[in-house]
């Protein structure tokens, strides 16, 4: 018997995928756990691997489709049965999946037929509960009762008119409303009367000819690019954001990674880089000042007992952001490794739902293409953000030990702080990154 291909699923909130790519074609001959397709979800993108060897005989769900998990997606079949098989033709992109076809029966068209539906003869409460629980998923269905909404009252952008949590979540930050309910009137047709009045041609307006469009290309977003957009979105509404920089003189640093990186990489096989400098500073820092390792949970603050630090990681389809759980438990080496092993997994669409969830703190190097700082938007649920400019060489005073001020050329990188404003004044947002910026300039840990 050819063995099926199903959606995973990939954490326990996690309800549905969407098929980003197939990296095996129909007919195909693959190996168990080689990498057979990828799938994007709310946390993750992942590569998906095959569960058994054989040939890849059926692929039921295209490229682009959304379906929820444990749906059969394809199946594997032996040598022997996949060539007595016929294969069967692959969805287009725009088709509903066999699996999604009960969600889509809702849909209906201006053309449809005048006779009544099966579902209209049913009682108006009666149809309306059933398409509810048909246009929508169970993670959908129960965010809409934490808010009381009645998802009659949602217009579904999904397959055949099903509610995605995008639309649910739209609806309830009040940016739907144009979808929900229309937010002008449309133009009253003239009535049969007023049509024969001779005075009637003055009361129909002239039309307004559409703007000719801008040339280019339409493409839809991708589904991380889709969750990047609400959550940043949702941070600007939810923290009141505040930002600080401190310059650091970085010179001390930059002349021990460059004396240890060959010995560092020969003994413990991973290249040293600038970042656990700045994690183990801050976490130094948070150790001092625990507020900001919190976080507001409706009127009450979360201090959170471990320091978990994502670390954000810029993708060549997006931006993620793994967790370095328990990070003020490790000592250099280990946060090394660490941010070496997230960094790896990220690019290779090997992280899991866990690794990407419980930040406390995050940093972010958007120094690392130039930018001599910027001003990141706060990750949620975290009440700061530390992010990290370029390293440049530039001229400083410099004070030796008897007060002697000179100019000298030294390496030089701007840290900014964003903070919720709510939660963290901006008195000991100033007192953290000084501690930052303190130990960063006097560095005295063992590098390992």
């Amino acid at each position: 018997m050819p063995t099926d291909i199903i959606m995973p699923q990939m954490g326990e909130s996690i309800v549905e995928g969407t098929i980003t790519k197939w990296l095996k074609k129909q007919g195909d001959k693959v190996q168990r756990d080689e990498p057979l397709f990828e799938i994007s979800t709310d946390k993750v993108d992942a590569e998906i691997p095959a569960p058994a060897s054989g040939v890849l005989q059926e692929i039921k769900v295209s490229e682009g489709t959304t379906v929820g998990v444990n749906t059969v997606v394809g199946t594997i079949a032996a040598d022997g049965e996949a060539a007595a098989a016929k294969p069967a033709p692959v969805p287009p992109a725009t088709q509903v999946a066999p699996e999604l076809k009960q969600e889509a029966k809702p849909a209906r068209t201006e053309t449809a037929s005048a006779v009544p539906s099966q579902s209209a003869a049913q009682s108006p409460s009666q149809a309306s509960s059933e398409e509810e629980e048909a246009r929508s998923s169970p993670l959908v269905r129960k965010i809409a009762r934490e808010h009381g909404v009645n998802l009659s009252q949602v217009s579904g952008t999904g397959l055949g008119g099903r509610i995605t949590k995008q639309d649910i979540l739209n609806f309830i930050e009040g940016q739907s409303g144009a979808a929900a309910t229309p937010s002008s009137a449309p133009v009253a047709a003239p009535s049969a009367a007023s049509a024969s009045s001779p005075s009637a041609p003055a009361s129909r307006p002239a039309p307004v000819a559409a703007p000719a469009p801008y040339p280019g290309d339409l493409v839809p977003m991708t589904n991380m690019r889709k969750i990047i957009a609400q959550r940043m979105i949702e941070s600007r509404r939810t923290s009141a954001h505040v930002h600080c920089m401190y310059e650091v003189d970085f010179t001390r640093i930059v002349h021990l990674r460059a004396k240890h990186k060959n010995g560092f990489e020969q003994r413990h096989g991973v290249r040293l880089t600038f970042m656990p400098f700045f994690v183990r500073a801050a976490i130094i820092a948070l150790q001092q000042w625990p507020i900001i390792n919190a976080g507001i949970e409706g009127d009450n603050i979360h201090y959170h007992r471990h320091i978990n630090v994502g670390i954000a990681v810029a993708l060549d389809w997006g931006l993620i952001v793994p967790v370095l759980k328990n990070a003020g438990d490790l000592n250099f080496l280990g946060l090394q490794r660490g941010i070496t092993d997230l960094g790896e997994r990220s690019r290779t669409k090997k992280l899991k739902p866990e690794d990407v969830e419980g930040s406390t703190f995050t940093v972010t190097n958007p120094g690392q293409f130039g930018a001599v700082f910027g001003l990141p938007i706060i990750n949620q649920p975290n009440s700061a953000i530390m992010g990290v400019g370029g390293i440049t060489k530039q001229p400083l005073v410099v004070t030796d030990k008897e007060g002697n001020d000179s100019i000298a050329i030294r390496s030089v990188v701007h840290l900014t702080l964003g903070y919720d404003h709510r939660l963290i004044d901006g008195a000991v947002a100033d007192q953290f990154m000084a501690l930052v910026k303190k130990t960063l300039e006097g560095w005295n840990e063992e590098v390992g």
